[in-house]
């Protein structure tokens, strides 16, 4: 369980440090958009996030890969 954390933390990190190192001027425009966006938006984009994340979780272990 321990490693499937460690490489679920890894892949995330992964894709996050490709935006900033492949477009970083293009990450502080995508900030300050963000900024921009009232903070229940971000709260609800949040937590659509988390459930996404929690279904494909779900569906990768309902499908034997976990």
């Amino acid at each position: 369980m321990i490693a499937w954390g460690l490489l679920a933390l890894g892949l995330v990190l992964v894709v996050e440090g490709l935006a900033f190192a492949l477009a970083p001027s293009r990450m502080d425009d995508i900030l300050a958009l963000m900024a921009k966006i009232p903070r229940e938006t971000r709260r609800l984009i949040g937590l659509i996030a988390l459930a996404t994340g929690v279904a494909l979780v779900w569906m990768a272990r309902a499908l034997g890969l976990g």
